[in-house]
This record gives C-alpha cells, sequence and structure tokens, in this order.
C-alpha cells in the first residue's frame, strides 16, 4: 500500500502538534474562549482579553506594584510586567457557570496584604461582570513579591 504525500503531511502535522505542547504547554488554555449567546448571535472572548481585563483591574488597586508572571523560573522574568503582557500573569480557568481566574501579583511594602488580595478580588469580579459579562466564580490571588516603593 503507497500513502505517499498525505503520510508525510500527517507525521507534520503529528510533529506539529507534539512540538506546541511541549513549547507551549498552557496554549490549549489560551484558544478557549467564553461564549455569550443573545439575539443578534454569539460572542466569543478570548481568555487573553479575560486577562487583560483582569490585569487592569488587579494593578489599579493601592498596594498592588505590578504583575508578576505565573512561571517565574520558566520564563525568567522577576520583574514587573507590561501591560501588553498581563496575560502571562493571569490564568483562566474555564468552568460551568463562568470563569475561575488566578492573578499573580507583587505587593508593596508595609501594605496588609490581605485586604490588598481582597480588594483584587472584588474589583476583578466586578469589572469581569461590568465590562465583559462574565461571571467570575473564583478569584485566586497568589503574592509572587513584596517590593519596597522609592520614597
Amino acid at each position: 500500500m503507497h500513502f505517499g504525500v498525505p503520510i508525510s503531511i500527517f507525521a507534520w502535522v503529528v510533529v506539529r502538534l507534539i512540538s506546541v505542547k511541549i513549547l507551549y504547554p498552557d496554549k490549549e488554555a489560551i484558544s478557549m474562549a467564553v461564549k455569550i449567546k443573545t439575539q443578534y448571535g454569539t460572542i466569543d472572548i478570548t481568555n487573553d482579553v479575560i486577562a487583560t481585563v483582569v490585569g487592569g483591574a488587579a494593578t489599579d488597586n493601592y498596594g498592588v506594584v505590578g504583575m508578576a508572571s505565573k512561571n517565574q523560573i520558566r520564563d525568567n522574568v522577576n520583574d514587573i510586567l507590561r501591560r501588553e503582557n498581563y496575560a502571562r500573569g493571569v490564568v483562566v480557568r474555564q468552568e460551568e457557570n463562568g470563569v475561575a481566574i488566578d492573578v499573580y501579583v507583587i505587593v508593596s511594602y508595609g501594605t496588609k496584604i490581605s485586604e490588598v488580595s481582597r480588594n483584587v478580588q472584588s474589583k476583578v469580579k466586578y469589572n469581569l461582570e461590568t465590562m465583559l459579562g462574565v461571571t467570575a466564580n473564583s478569584v485566586n490571588v497568589i503574592v509572587q513579591g513584596v517590593r519596597v516603593l522609592a520614597d
């Protein structure tokens, strides 16, 4: 039996899928989207959009210096993430009736971490519901570091 070109294409696709999974293990989660059905059609909101809204809400709180990478060792990043990289500091998991969020932040030295975390949770939940119409079932705040701010 002669398969010719289709086998080589199949082999390339398998190798490509394996390499994507190795290089980007979170790729499956990133490509997922929240679907909202309206009378006019369907709205797909990707996890990157959700992560950007979450990052903006988190950094807009007193006591939060910035976002941290969820994979500090793998990404080799100890610095504060810029706005365009907020997705690297947020994990979005799809759930039956909404999403679960993990937010990785760096807080300011001298602030009450529990209070800052509560503020982040409530602001993230509020912004997701008002801006995107997405329900946050849980918002987990992971403090990756503490920074002393210069006067």
